[in-house]
């Protein structure tokens, strides 16, 4: 199973002081069985228990372990924008802190990404979470998937290994709205999946919800995405051709009959066009926020310590 590969193994902790010691040793046992030089980056998120004094203790103990601490609460994609940014080695892996991605399985994303792959996901072989958790997650992670590109990915995962000179097509990026799965596609179309284990979460519970699932979605849509632009387009041409429809039938009956019942008709027409022209609006508007949020220039992440320096 060893290889020349050399990892860089980067999670993003929310609130995971508990589960922590565990995810270490188990890293450890596994790292040193598929590669000689390897490091695990604790990226600790604005956590609001003991996760930043844990990391601490961890990086003592553990030489492989660095820990970098945010100033604040960020998201889980800036803090791996952080992490993927400060790895040295020539793969960088990445998964959550709740061992639902199990270090024994980050083998299987090294042999397949040593098929030539740029990025390899790694696709859980059996959902762990409830049905409709399940399918939400599936549904909305297959069509970001086809949003951005990735054609031959059934959908995304948190659980991937990335080749470290990818990072350059987005080493300028700083903005706080950030997505690593669109930044990946600007450095590669070359994407593979691999089917691995994935399991229940021992301790603690799921920081993420169906509400974080659908502000992904929506920066996604209105942040590296010309499809809902392309949608209204769509849309409003579509109800064009409708309203001209109405006119026709509207001229017809007037000539055949000689008068049309008006107000209810009227009524329905001037609902559904007015509705249409909100809803364009609306995705107006939220391309206009993401440029506004951008132009601020506001950071993605700011570092408040590392164990680098703290730790030893």
């Amino acid at each position: 199973m060893a290889s020349k590969t050399s990892l860089s193994v980067i999670i993003p902790v929310y609130n995971s002081g508990d589960i922590l010691p565990l995810l270490a040793e188990r890293l450890g046992a596994s790292l040193k069985e598929i590669c000689p030089e390897y490091e695990v980056l604790l990226v600790n998120d604005g956590s609001g228990d003991n996760s930043w004094g844990v990391i601490q203790d961890l990086a003592r103990k553990y030489p492989f372990i660095r820990g970098i601490n945010l100033m604040r609460n960020f998201g889980q994609h800036n803090a791996l924008l952080c992490g993927i940014r400060a790895a040295r080695f020539e793969y960088l892996v990445t998964m959550d802190d709740d061992l639902q991605h199990p270090p024994e399985e980050i083998y299987r994303l090294v042999d397949e990404i040593g098929k030539g792959f740029d990025v390899v996901y790694g696709i859980p072989q059996k959902l762990v979470h409830s049905p409709w958790r399940n399918f939400s997650s599936k549904f909305t992670k297959y069509f970001l998937a086809k949003v951005l590109g990735i054609s031959r990915i059934k959908y995304l995962s948190a659980f991937r290994i990335i080749r470290r000179d990818i990072r350059e097509a987005f080493v300028n990026f700083d903005s706080p709205s950030v997505i690593i799965d669109a930044l990946l596609t600007w450095g590669t179309n070359n994407f593979g999946i691999v089917e691995v284990n994935e399991q229940q979460r021992s301790i603690g519970h799921s920081n993420y919800t169906l509400a974080k699932l659908i502000k992904v979605t929506m920066v996604v849509l209105t942040g590296f995405s010309t499809f809902p632009l392309r949608f209204a387009s769509i849309l409003g041409f579509a109800f064009t051709l409708f309203g001209i429809a109405v006119l026709v039938y509207v001229l017809a009956r007037t000539v055949s009959e000689g008068s049309i019942p008006g107000f209810p008709f009227l009524a329905s027409i001037v609902s559904i066009f007015s509705g249409v022209q909100l809803f364009t609006l609306g995705i107006f508007g939220e391309y206009l926020a993401r440029i506004f949020t951008r132009s601020m220039n506001q950071p993605a992440y700011m570092i408040q310590a590392t164990t680098d320096s703290s730790a030893k």
